[in-house]
């Protein structure tokens, strides 16, 4: 028998585990990625907007960039990151983590490096994949056929910028936390930061000790933990003007610089309509479990849940899905599918989720959803104590902004850690 064929659009860290257990499950795989190297989002570059090829800069990484969780939960079950003392690691570390893997299960030989994904249709002639691809260096086009597709492109690419009125009449420069790099820009400069998460955290207070004043202007009700006494927190932007901003709280600021620390949509432009993807303020839709396309179940979106151990979860998922696709588990009917994920949705909408929440494994939700891949598939689930680690670590973000990092942990077992220090 002919082996099993596997798209795999991204070589990313979803992308190159992919690559790895589709192999492993007996497949023939082919890996496409728009640029020269694995790592996707984690690979640092100075260049922003366009590359060299006229495509937008993919990845979001900046100078000084640890972790937000530590190596303990970020590994792959199999395949820890490092043996570094510290527990929240550098991006370098990161990539490191993610080169070291792709050699040791030598997946380069799999990976058409500089190789842009530019549509995906379903044949219903032959029940395959029909993929068009862009040879970047030769500048030619080529088209292939898959049985299988696992979409690993990543959503932290296409920025999200929110249109406040007034923004057309900004003098200043706007930018997305996308193009941020250093601080090094922004020194006497009168800075706003919007968005008070991971990013906006880090780059307020990356760039308060050099920045003539500086805004974070957040929706929290109530103040974010930042020690810095530069760090002036406001509440949302009401408007914008020629050289400053007013907040809902009717106070205005003066503004040279306007970070949009914002988030992004959740995109696949390359999926034609045929394949049965929809996306609506980053909710994709028609998925089982989160990654399977109920329209089509040969394709499987990965990476999409979010307030997750998230490397953890995307190596769940590719062997939940694998495992259907090999014919190692046959899948729920598609009634059966969209009936799970109808229940789903509306435990949801009861919580008070909303729909750019919609991925959103929060609270008890993380482990009760890796327990369900697990059982279903039949596959090793992940151990309790990842989520348990993964809760408090959270936790202690919250409390201690400018020192979480300087925890060590140390998993003892399935069900318990300790904290070192």
């Amino acid at each position: 028998m002919a082996k099993s064929t596997y798209c795999i659009i991204g070589a990313g860290l979803a992308g190159i585990n992919a690559a790895r257990h589709a192999r492993e499950a007996g497949g023939e795989v082919t890996v496409f990625e728009q640029t020269s190297k694995v790592g996707g989002t984690w690979v640092y570059t100075d260049e922003i907007g366009k590359d060299r090829h006229g495509l937008d800069i993919h990845t979001s990484m900046y100078q000084g960039l640890k972790t937000n969780i530590p190596k303990e939960i970020m590994g792959f079950p199999d395949f820890p990151i490092g043996e570094q003392e510290e527990s929240y690691v550098t991006s370098q570390d990161v990539l490191k983590f993610i080169e070291n893997f792709t050699e040791q299960f030598e997946l380069h030989k799999h990976v058409k490096f500089e190789h842009h994904v530019i549509r995906v249709t379903r044949k219903l002639d032959c029940e395959k994949w029909e993929v068009l691809v862009k040879d970047l260096q030769a500048n030619s086009y080529d088209s292939y056929l898959f049985d299988y597709i696992l979409v690993c492109n990543g959503h932290f690419f296409s920025p999200f910028i929110p249109k406040i009125p007034g923004h057309e009449t900004f003098k200043g420069r706007q930018m997305h936390s996308h193009d941020y790099r250093s601080p090094a820009p922004f020194a006497g400069k009168n800075v706003v930061v919007v968005g008070g998460s991971h990013s906006g955290m880090d780059v307020a207070i990356a760039s308060a000790s050099i920045a003539k004043q500086l805004a974070l202007s957040h929706r929290c009700p109530e103040r974010l933990n930042i020690f810095y006494d530069e760090v002036v927190q406001k509440p949302e932007i009401a408007r914008i003007y020629e050289n400053e901003v007013e907040f809902v709280d009717g106070t205005r600021q003066i503004c040279d610089v306007l970070v949009y620390c914002t988030g992004y949509r959740t995109s696949f432009p390359f999926l034609s309509v045929d394949c049965g993807i929809t996306v609506e303020e980053n909710h994709v839709q028609p998925l089982y479990k989160h990654c399977i396309n109920i329209r089509h179940p040969s394709m499987s979106v990965i990476g999409l849940p979010f307030s997750v151990c998230f490397t953890l979860m995307v190596d769940l998922q590719i062997r939940f899905c694998i495992k259907f696709f090999s014919g190692g588990k046959r899948l729920p009917s598609e009634a059966e599918m969209t009936a799970d994920t109808k229940a789903d949705e509306e435990e949801r909408t009861r919580r008070g989720f909303l729909k750019r929440q919609a991925h959103m494994l929060s609270g008890d939700l993380q482990q009760r959803y890796y327990d369900d891949l697990a059982r279903i598939a039949d596959i090793e689930p992940l151990k309790p104590v990842l989520t348990k680690l993964y809760t408090v670590c959270v936790r202690e973000k919250k409390l201690d902004i400018m020192n979480y990092r300087n925890n060590v942990y140390r998993i003892i077992d399935d069900e318990n850690f300790i904290k070192v220090n």
